[in-house]
């Protein structure tokens, strides 16, 4: 199984700061930011499923425009698997026909362009070839989740956005073989205060969280805000540990 870094950033400015987002082989979206947007109408017409950890717009904001340009050239819906939290949103706030029409309902509900499929915590989406994609608890400052990915040899481990969580920590001591672990770090620790009400990690926070840890993958670290990505980098690595977290950077593959 390949997973290709789209964007992995916490903002924008150039083209190496592309958010959040994933392409699982060639059919499958773990988020949907602005990285999506690198991809061609023939690889994006290859999209058949995305899964979204939460409704922040970094990580769902290609998520219209993809559905709205691939649909007619399409045979089936797209489908996007979210807690229901987050299609809530996503039908209230997004594809609500003021900011963007509802693909859901086009051409009709019962043949649309765009379907949503409930997602919990603990639940297992099996995928085409024996893949399988987990929902993990993840603490945010909306409803969020992170995703288990298992190619059936191995297994990477997304977070997502969270703060330190306990229950995420056991749940990925629970899980065999895995290979990677992307984990965000958005704040330095001069950010700790705003971290803490973003409901982000800080390295302090990062280094805390990896030292519960009783498993042993290579962890990628994710999301640094653009302009401070070194000074934060400088921090974890300014922290003793076993992990050495390296920075996850756009256009790098992972196989697992």
């Amino acid at each position: 199984m390949r997973l290709t870094v789209l964007g992995c950033s916490g903002g924008i400015g150039g083209q190496a700061s592309r958010t959040t987002s994933f392409l699982l082989d060639h059919d499958t979206l773990i988020d949907c930011g602005t990285g999506v947007g690198d991809l061609s109408f023939d690889d994006l017409l290859k999209i058949d499923q995305i899964f979204i950890t939460h409704s922040h717009l970094d990580h769902i904001a290609f998520l219209p425009l993809l559905v709205d340009t691939v649909a007619e050239a399409r045979k089936q819906a797209i489908t996007v698997f979210a807690l229901p939290e987050t299609i809530r949103i996503l039908r209230s706030h997004i594809f609500n026909w003021l900011v963007w029409p509802d693909f859901s309902a086009i051409p009709d509900r019962h043949d649309p362009f765009l379907r949503f499929q409930v997602l919990t915590v603990g639940e297992t989406v099996r995928l085409s070839g024996g893949r399988r994609i987990s929902a993990l608890p993840a603490h945010h400052t909306v409803p969020a989740c992170a995703y288990a990915i298992d190619s059936g040899s191995g297994k990477l481990v997304y977070t997502g956005d969270t703060t330190y969580a306990g229950d995420l920590i056991e749940a990925i001591n629970g899980l065999e073989d895995v290979r990677h672990l992307l984990i965000e770090t958005a704040f330095s620790d001069g950010q700790h205060a705003l971290a803490m009400a973003a409901r982000h990690l800080c390295p302090s926070m990062l280094t805390a969280f990896l030292e519960e840890l009783s498993i042993d993958p290579q962890v990628w670290i994710s999301h640094l805000k653009p302009g401070i990505e070194g000074k934060i980098m400088g921090e974890i690595h300014g922290y003793p540990g076993k992990k050495s977290p390296a920075m996850l950077r756009g256009g790098q593959i992972l196989e697992f």
